[in-house]
């Protein structure tokens, strides 16, 4: 039982790691002045490569916690009480991602904004839930394992064939669909390639379950995991230049010309690594719970910064403005005040839905008994009406 939790502590660790890592990433590059975007500065350099080491690892996390909670139970298929409760959160996912993008002025004024339809984080991710669903119900009747297989292979098609349908404009899709699958409308993530992550973050969830028993899990876990981050980081490159000149085939070089999501993926294994490394380390009560409240961190630091439902956030009003003192002190501040927000909404989340479903039912109630009470009355004044016009536009004799 201590293995268990032990594995759950160490990536619900990796899970508050990005989210924090995502809030200062959100916060300077949103309000950071361009001037100091400096390449040639060693320490924007080191910010900006560990800036793109967030995403990918949050997607892989979320991926690996929801497909362990869906293979831990015992009942398969339908009859999984997680099947249920995953397509329910994929789909409250995909709604809170359009209502952080609504803005409740210009619905007033009966107009939704382009930016309504963009596809971000939560959608994809919301997204990926469902398609792991998917995956597990189409195969839970086979052979176990082709759940594992069909998931790596989602990723590494997803991966090689990136160079290729990233150039497709989906043109021939509604703009909402097509922002799903193409960044030429200002999406900032697309269900292709990001579900790759998720499916991969799958995979080495049911291996972790597969070998739980093994008594050098965790040292055969952190050897390979080394040994793929390295491999993929420092060779992935000239493994697919190889192969070029091997097979004549010109995706490889193209894949090797931008191989951004196989070196990002080497990434993604170092960090399991470093935390597997150091699970005994990754047992603090905050930090658990800070990886338990992502989603409420995630809302809270959307309306924040980008001011959701008004449009009145800090993005608005220091766009690209501030110097890089002011903008790393904002961003611990951001952070901190982020994180206790959501974990004191986390505290009294009960109630709070408590106090909402009694409002809801309390103004329905209300509707409700304004209706039996108003119906006599309208009733008489409908018949006052049509005796007033039945006399208006009586024939004349």
């Amino acid at each position: 039982m201590k293995a268990k939790t032990n594995r759950l502590f160490f990536i619900d660790a990796m899970r508050a790691w990005a989210i924090l890592m995502m809030l200062q990433g959100h916060f300077i590059d949103g309000l950071l002045d361009p001037i100091f975007r400096d390449k040639e500065n060693m320490v924007f350099n080191i910010w900006l490569y560990f800036r793109g080491i967030t995403a990918p690892v949050f997607f892989t996390v979320s991926g690996f916690i929801f497909t362990y909670l869906l293979i831990r139970v015992p009942q398969k298929g339908f009859d999984n009480p997680r099947v249920k409760k995953g397509i329910k959160r994929g789909l409250q996912l995909l709604l809170i991602g359009y209502l952080l993008r609504m803005n409740l002025f210009g619905l007033l004024n009966g107009h939704i904004y382009d930016s309504f339809y963009l596809v971000d984080v939560l959608h994809c991710i919301g997204l990926s839930i469902l398609a792991v669903i998917g995956v597990y119900l189409l195969t839970i009747q086979k052979k176990k394992y082709l759940f594992p297989a069909l998931l790596l292979s989602i990723t590494i098609l997803l991966f090689l064939f990136e160079p290729l349908y990233k150039q497709w404009s989906f043109s021939f899709l509604p703009e909402a669909i097509a922002n799903y699958f193409t960044k030429s409308n200002g999406s900032v993530f697309t269900i292709i390639p990001w579900l790759g992550y998720a499916t991969l973050g799958g995979f080495i969830s049911i291996l972790f379950t597969r070998f739980k028993d093994q008594k050098y899990l965790y040292a055969i876990a952190i050897a390979t995991a080394t040994l793929v981050g390295y491999l993929l980081i420092f060779h992935s490159s000239n493994g697919f230049v190889f192969l070029h000149r091997l097979t004549g085939i010109e995706l490889f070089k193209l894949i090797e010309m931008n191989n951004y999501l196989f070196i990002r993926l080497g990434d993604v294994f170092v960090v399991f690594a470093i935390f597997m490394l150091l699970r005994q380390f990754m047992t603090n009560k905050t930090v658990l719970n800070i990886g338990a409240s992502t989603l409420s961190i995630y809302v809270i630091h959307f309306i924040i910064l980008y001011g959701s439902f008004t449009g009145l956030g800090l993005y608005r009003f220091f766009n690209h403005s501030l110097n890089p003192m002011v903008v790393i002190s904002g961003a611990m501040l951001f952070m901190i005040a982020c994180t206790y927000l959501a974990l004191k909404y986390n505290q009294h989340e009960t109630e709070v839905k408590t106090n909402i479903s009694l409002g809801i039912n309390y103004a329905k109630n209300k509707g409700v008994e304004l209706y039996s009470t108003s119906r006599p009355i309208f009733k008489e004044i409908l018949i006052k009406i049509r005796l007033f016009l039945s006399r208006v536009f009586k024939p004349a004799k």
